[in-house]
């Protein structure tokens, strides 16, 4: 993946089919600004679902780590995967 190019809100509503043709053909990502601050990024969507597989991948791996330290602590007032990962996910909703 190249580096990427920092363009503003305008500069992207202007020229959108180039930004995505960047990200998709070039590998370029484009982040883009809004009142000088990044807001949002666009990138290839191969590149977004590698990205994805691997946060998934290493939020599974942790949980997988957690329960085992949790059975390997004892089975008393533990919870299960599924009772863990729904927890987690509530706090981050």
């Amino acid at each position: 993946m190249s580096e990427p190019v920092i363009a503003s809100m305008a500069e992207v509503r202007s020229h959108l089919a180039d930004v995505i043709d960047r990200a998709r053909r070039d590998e370029t990502p484009t982040i883009i600004t809004r009142r000088g601050r990044q807001e949002a990024v666009v990138i290839d969507i191969e590149e977004y679902r590698r990205l994805s597989r691997l946060a998934d991948e290493a939020e599974d791996a942790w949980l997988n780590r957690l329960a085992d330290e949790a059975e390997a602590e004892g089975v008393e007032g533990s919870v299960s995967l599924e009772e863990m990962a729904a927890m987690l996910r509530s706090q981050h909703g």
